[in-house]
């Protein structure tokens, strides 16, 4: 049944790499080597797609066709779709909630035919779904369609490999991965974070700008999620995944949150939004006298202020709001009497800055803001809590980031909640008098405000760095390599060619002879590992990428891994050590895995970062310079002597190692004797 549904179905050159499980340069190979590979059935000149049912015939008649794990040919009938990929992953979420729920019922279900299933389906799956989303949603009343059956079915046994819920992971992320320009999409380590702001005890919580429901599914032990977003796919969509990921009711609408309230009562315990930024036809004039406006109607240019007072509209007393903001939010003059409202009432409670990259748009540092509905009786807290975690992480993307991240701003607020205060932590976090904040401007920016911190420590503190510096450069010099003189009687190494010199190979030849292993970074699998970046090769250091969730187990680096990243231009090649062990190879490296009874690591990583090697084995678009690991050269040599090269390129590696730390804290030293002198915490 798989294979029928599949046959019109049309695959990507990345898809079809994945099928034989090799590199996409492989197939460009065989496009230009193979007269007889199929030709392209669509997609554009540049992305060009093909038939399915082709590829396959023509990988196996090459003997190349791997072995297709089943949640690939399920991916694969989800995007040959006649609506699409969302309405597939609509009707196939629906299926895995009635596998999930009624497994005895499925699987009386599947013992008949196609049409006959799509009859009676229909029944039970109203029933499931108008158990978990409410009578009146639209997908309790849909139909299932005969044809959709096949997906169906390999959804189920999907299902029974990975888990209902993972299952639909697996499958929404690979469309989400397939559109990334087309979806704003709140990374996981954000949506935890808010949900801990919230508080423990959320059991009503509504997201208003819902996308695909990352900030719900984020809030442990909810009983009811109320999910609103103006797309109707998005929608759809997060309401099946919510479904799947617990047992809460769902309550979910297609609509804009501002103009059309799906869920304007009961009140909630918590709201969670990361909402649309910078909207300037967010209702403005129609809702001029909306009664939601308690602390001013705001300008045009505000439509996150707009956001803000929706949210407070909708909780209980006492309830909790945490939404996503951009910073211009806390300072633009236009927004300055509602912020000094919400001040005055105790509306606002908190704002924490994020690191920049901690969520889309990834260029400029974010806000949360953190927010109760006020209670009559009660007085409002006499100061607003700031705290800024750029400090505890530079690069918010970073995997490595998000503890500290975490761990900063929920350490402030739970002591901030405990006591209406928090102990000062230079440049981190203040709570700051509200009468301080009633001025002309009402800035709520976060680092303007907490003491500064100071420069490197103080003058202690640049005397640890100074210290440490005199340290590496001693290191330094001992490890400086002696003075590099010609051999005085030939090469090093006693001659084996015609040339005086050993006879070269290719890393390409070294693989095909088993001598190493070559392997594709990816940065995506299950499980936690860091990912290892191209950047983090580039500068030295250890791994800080985050590891993008599929349904494959990753591939992990061992000591003695060889590491090359492909694009930039600079030759670059770092070996596996203990401290990097563990980590998952990231995109845009090649990790290379050679035998220790073959190759040494220190050998080969050595010869690959020969200049006229790398050039030799780039190639040059317009814009890029990408590199083929497997053109690079080294010569053959026996065990004992690439010992020796290897010995003589793990010393440079070490000194190499020395200057760059050296080179990092004199940074860090100037710039420290530069705040010291100007902010009056070292003296001239």
């Amino acid at each position: 049944m798989l294979e029928e549904s599949a046959a019109g179905a049309e695959v990507t050159a990345a898809e079809v790499a994945r099928l034989a499980g090799v590199g996409r340069a492989a197939v460009s190979n065989w496009r230009r080597r193979h007269a007889d590979f199929p030709k392209p059935a669509g997609g554009t000149e540049t992305s060009p797609s093909f038939a399915l049912a082709e590829v396959e015939d023509w990988l196996r008649a090459q003997g190349k066709l791997a072995e297709v794990p089943l949640r690939e040919r399920v991916w694969q009938q989800i995007c040959a779709h006649p609506g699409g990929a969302v309405p597939a992953l609509v009707e196939a979420g629906a299926a895995l909630l009635v596998v999930r729920d009624r497994p005895t019922d499925w699987l009386e279900l599947t013992a008949v035919s196609d049409a006959r299933m799509a009859v009676l389906l229909r029944p039970v799956l109203g029933q499931v779904l108008a158990a978990r989303l409410g009578a009146g949603h639209p997908l309790a009343a849909a139909a299932p369609r005969p044809a959709a059956m096949p997906l169906l079915r390999a959804a189920a046994r999907l299902a029974a490999e990975l888990g209902a819920r993972k299952g639909f992971e697996f499958l929404l992320r690979r469309h989400l991965d397939a559109s990334p320009r087309q979806y704003t999409l709140t990374p996981d380590g954000l949506a935890e974070l808010m949900a801990a702001l919230a508080g423990p005890g959320a059991r009503t919580v509504l997201d208003p700008a819902c996308g695909t429901g990352t900030l719900l599914r984020a809030v442990p032990g909810a009983t009811a999620l109320y999910a609103q977003d103006s797309s109707p796919e998005l929608a759809a969509l997060a309401t099946l995944r919510l479904a799947l990921h617990g047992s809460a009711q769902v309550r979910a609408a297609a609509a804009d949150s501002l103009r059309a309230d799906a869920h304007p009562r009961p009140p909630v315990d918590t709201v969670l939004c990361h909402p649309p930024f910078n909207e300037r036809n967010w209702g403005h004039e129609e809702l001029a006298y909306d009664p939601r406006w308690e602390y001013g109607f705001p300008a045009r240019t505000e439509s996150e202020l707009a956001w803000v007072q929706h949210a407070l509209a909708h909780l209980r007393e006492g309830g909790t709001a945490v939404l996503l903001m951009p910073p211009a939010v806390a300072a633009r003059r236009s927004g300055r009497r509602i912020r000094a409202d919400l001040l005055r009432r105790g509306a606002l409670r908190a704002v924490v800055a994020l690191p920049a990259g901690a969520a889309p748009p990834y260029g400029i540092p974010l806000h949360l803001w953190v927010l109760r509905r006020p209670a009559p009786v009660a007085a409002p807290p006499a100061g607003l809590l700031l705290v800024d975690t750029a400090a505890a992480a530079a690069d918010g993307r970073s995997r490595t980031a998000w503890p500290a991240v975490h761990g900063t701003a929920e350490a402030a607020w739970t002591a901030y909640e405990r006591t209406g205060t928090v102990e000062e932590v230079p440049g981190v976090s203040r709570v700051v008098p509200v009468i301080e904040l009633l001025d002309d401007d009402v800035d709520l920016t976060p680092a303007r405000h907490p003491p500064p911190p100071a420069a490197g420590g103080g003058a202690a503190g640049l005397g640890a760095v100074r210290g440490r510096l005199d340290e590496t450069l001693a290191r330094a010099a001992r490890l400086a390599p002696p003075p590099a003189d010609p051999p005085a009687d030939g090469p090093a190494d006693p001659p084996a060619g015609p040339t005086g010199r050993p006879p070269l190979t290719t890393v390409g030849e070294l693989a095909r002879a088993g001598a190493l292993s070559l392997h594709t970074g990816t940065g995506s699998g299950t499980g936690t590992a860091p990912v290892l970046t191209a950047r983090d090769v580039y500068a030295g250091r250890g791994p800080s990428g985050t590891l993008a969730p599929t349904a494959d187990a990753p591939l992990l680096t061992a000591p003695g891994d060889v590491l090359v990243p492909v694009a930039g231009g600079a030759s670059v090649a770092r070996v596996v050590d203990a401290a990097t062990a563990g980590a998952v190879p990231g995109r845009g490296l090649q990790l290379l895995r050679p035998d220790p009874g073959e190759l040494d690591p220190w050998f080969l990583a050595g010869f690959l970062r020969g200049t006229a090697n790398h050039r030799r084995a780039s190639s040059h678009a317009s814009t890029a310079t990408r590199l083929d690991v497997r053109r690079l050269r080294l010569p053959r040599l026996p065990p004992e002597q690439q010992q020796r090269y290897g010995d003589r390129f793990r010393a440079l590696a070490e000194f190499e190692d020395a200057l760059r730390e050296a080179g990092r804290l004199g940074e860090q030293l100037v710039q420290g004797l530069y705040d010291g002198l100007s902010d009056g915490t070292v003296t001239p």
